[in-house]
């Protein structure tokens, strides 16, 4: 895989802000040996101190900068959310092809704004629900789409993770898109999507923390087909973060943590194991999403089938609707 992505056009990665994420996936691109031609940043400094850690050649103190880098192909946009659909809007401007970070946008509106452009312009826009393109998750939908476990009759997914709960941080921040649902919450019902499409009903419970922020949200959805998914997410407690798909011949147990690189097993309905998946891959595993992105690319296509644009607007309105049963609105919205 290495020889052939050395022998095919190389795709030059812009990164555009200098968080976390940032330092995440860009450590997995050049582990895997992508091209990361620039970075961005509001401030010089900032943009100067990640590109001497990584050996990157240009950096630029503006996004702006960044976007109009004839060196780069494609923007990774790894901004706070609220900032998705500026940061987004820019680059596809600037006729740059675009990865965005999960959540994809504060809400549906947002997210179609975005999508609506790049196919104005013929550009590719992926969200980074860097879980869809890990080799477990294809391997399972493989053995799904192959009737292994027969009809899926439920799913069961957590995400819950004890972080930081200084009011002054980003994830209890409301102004900045705080809390589980769209940092932890975005994971179980990518999840949902990715396996069972749109939901028929929904149903959401939450509680929330003194800055407004949801802490712990509980969600109930129900199929055309009968199927029922059951998500919990929270922000203040660590949970096992597992998750399991139930068939009506078997099912699949996704090991923790099953949104990360992991091992999965799937049993019959008389408990024998009928396949054991090793999830083991280089580094983190965010260069699946990267991968994915530059083959778009490449062939000249514009929308990825393992995580579509128009699902990345609809999963933003599945969060809308529970916002509206839990009475979550973001400053920005009012």
């Amino acid at each position: 895989m290495q020889r052939r992505r050395q022998l095919a056009k190389t795709i030059r990665w812009g990164i555009l802000a200098t968080g976390w994420i940032a330092d995440l996936f860009v450590k997995d691109l050049i582990q895997t040996g992508h091209s990361v031609a620039a970075v961005g940043s509001r401030a010089q400094e900032s943009a100067d101190r990640f590109a001497k850690i990584y050996g990157i050649v240009r950096a630029h103190g503006s996004y702006q900068a960044l976007v109009e880098d004839p060196h780069v192909d494609i923007i990774y946009i790894a901004t706070p959310h609220p900032q998705h659909v500026s940061a987004a809007k820019l680059a596809l401007n600037a006729g740059k092809h675009i990865l965005v970070e999960k959540p994809f946008t504060l809400n549906a509106k947002e997210a179609a704004e975005i999508v609506d452009l790049a196919r104005a312009k013929g550009l590719v826009v992926l969200e980074a629900m860097w879980t869809r393109f890990l080799p477990h998750m294809r391997r399972i939908r493989e053995l799904i789409a192959d009737g292994m476990i027969g009809e899926v009759r439920s799913i069961t997914a957590d995400h819950r993770q004890k972080l930081p709960d200084d009011p002054k941080h980003r994830l209890n921040a409301l102004q900045l898109g705080g809390g589980a649902l769209l940092d932890l919450g975005i994971y179980p019902v990518s999840f949902a999507w990715d396996i069972l499409g749109k939901p028929a009903s929904i149903k959401a419970m939450a509680t929330f923390q003194d800055t407004g922020v949801d802490r712990q949200i509980a969600m109930l959805f129900q199929y055309a087909s009968g199927a029922i998914v059951t998500t919990l997410s929270s922000s203040d407690s660590s949970g096992p973060n597992r998750a399991s798909i139930v068939g009506t011949k078997g099912r699949i147990e996704i090991d923790r943590v099953w949104y990360s690189p992991t091992t999965f097993r799937v049993h019959d309905n008389e408990n024998n194991i009928l396949e054991t998946f090793d999830g083991s891959v280089e580094g983190r595993g965010m260069q699946f999403q990267a991968e994915e992105a530059e083959r778009l690319v490449r062939n000249g296509l514009i929308e990825s089938e393992i995580m579509p644009p128009s699902q990345s607007v609809d999963i933003m309105a599945t969060l809308d609707e529970v916002r509206a049963q839990i009475g979550l609105k973001y400053p920005s919205e009012r």
